[in-house]
């Protein structure tokens, strides 16, 4: 670098764990090369972990256990939070912020769930909170809506956010094997945690569609409006069936621009094999975009890991240093992307959105089952696109269904009454699918 470099940019680390020890291992690492791009060095000065590990920390100014010790020093510009959780994370960013610090955090649930407070702390000490690294970890999906599709109305996006639930309906898929065993699998594999609730009953993936739905449509963030359904009470047999009708069932997160209001919802869904999205498989994440310029733009990466997550980490650090380096006076980028947000635009509850649907319904073998289940469906204005009617194994036999478009609170009408026929010998399974008309990929 120049002799007329800048001082260096210093940073402290909250959390030397997955992510934390990778950001701190990549800025080593590739120190000379971040050096080249920014014109200055960038400086962990201190870092705070419970967890001592000196291996890591050799070369840093300060460290020890207490993370509002990095937020009140004087000499950290940037506070890196990848302690995860909720407190003292919190507490940690909010008194970095006020404390005039930028931060940058992996913290998806803090965001999703408190990121308008924290947002609003940054507003007002002209600080920037960035948070790349807490959706589809090395996938740069946060800049694309911010910055690269800032020009466009985001119509609609669509993505599998979460790689523990992509490997269990891949493994179910491809095998034949039953969620509880591929759960299992995917624990020892370290895909998965100990307690999984979080990754496959959706709450991983609503927290990232909540974060990526307000930057797409300029809302406030709203994850207790995100509808979310895991899946656990996926099968083999339901994932032969779509099988045979052309589908394949992921577990997608999908947040959409309609006439009434915004969609953001994340559950199980059948998506016709030909479909890109279809096609990824694994720990792998894809998240497809539709804005109203460009069309259709496909992200897809590793989702997790200390590499790819501290690759995004690590690109916060450098949007920041290199703002500092300007004197911008004000973060260039607010942090959801809006300067002002779209009054009245309210996100929907499930009952209101409207797509095709799978139904797997379990019924006796008899003449004129298959009209009665029709004249119910009838009597809701829905309409059958296709039916998979098996020979009986035992006295009861799945028939099964897609329909056209309907309003869900119509579907939840009509399979109260099918359940309440003599001949529906069981739950109804129901699930969405998602055609993606008009769209190439």
């Amino acid at each position: 670098m120049s002799n007329n470099a800048s001082p260096d940019f210093k940073i402290g680390i909250c959390g030397l764990g997955t992510v934390g020890g990778g950001t701190l291992n990549l800025l080593r690492d590739n120190a000379d090369e971040i050096g080249m791009r920014l014109g200055r060095k960038i400086t962990v000065s201190h870092v705070a972990t419970r967890t001592p590990k000196p291996e890591l920390t050799a070369g840093v100014g300060k460290t020890g256990n207490d993370p509002f010790a990095v937020a009140a020093d004087p000499e950290v510009q940037l506070v890196v939070e990848t302690m995860g959780g909720y407190e003292p994370a919190f507490d940690v960013i909010r008194q970095s912020l006020a404390n005039g610090k930028h931060v940058v955090t992996a913290n998806k649930a803090l965001i999703a769930e408190r990121g308008n407070e924290l947002f609003e702390v940054a507003l007002a000490n002209n600080v920037c909170l960035a948070y790349e690294s807490s959706v589809a970890g090395g996938i740069p999906i946060i800049k694309a809506l911010r910055e690269g599709l800032a020009a466009n109305k985001i119509n609609w996006l669509a993505g599998i956010i979460n790689g523990t639930g992509n490997f269990i309906l891949t493994e179910m898929t491809q095998k034949a094997r039953q969620f509880d065993e591929v759960l299992k699998q995917a624990q020892e594999l370290g895909y998965a945690e100990a307690d999984p609730t979080f990754d496959v009953e959706g709450i991983d993936a609503a927290h990232k569609l909540t974060i990526m739905g307000s930057i797409a449509f300029g809302i406030p963030l709203q994850f207790d409006k995100t509808y979310t359904e895991g899946i656990s009470h996926i099968t083999p047999e339901d994932i032969d069936y779509a099988d045979e009708l052309g589908y394949r069932i992921k577990h997608l997160g999908i947040a959409r621009l309609s006439e009434k209001g915004v969609e953001m919802r994340v559950h199980p869904t059948l998506l016709s094999k030909s479909r890109l999205l279809a096609r990824v498989n694994g720990v792998g994440n894809a998240i497809l975009v539709h804005g109203n310029a460009v069309g259709s733009t496909l992200y897809s990466g590793p989702g997790a890991g200390a590499g790819p997550t501290a690759s995004s980490v690590v690109a916060d650090i450098i949007d920041i240093a290199r703002q500092a380096e300007s004197g911008a006076q004000r973060p260039v980028y607010p942090g959801l992307g809006y300067l002002q947000t779209h009054e009245g635009l309210e996100v929907l509850p499930i009952s209101e959105i409207e797509t095709e649907y799978y139904l797997r319904i379990p019924a006796v073998d008899k003449v004129g089952v298959m009209a009665k289940i029709s004249n119910v469906l009838t009597a809701q204005d829905i309409s059958i696109d296709a039916v998979i009617q098996k020979e009986p194994t035992s006295e009861s036999v799945p028939i099964v269904i897609l329909t056209h478009d309907v309003v869900e609170r119509k579907l939840n009408e009509a399979i109260a009454a099918l359940e309440a026929l003599d001949e529906v010998t069981g739950k109804i399974t129901r699930i969405r699918v998602e055609p993606f008309h008009g769209v190439q990929n």
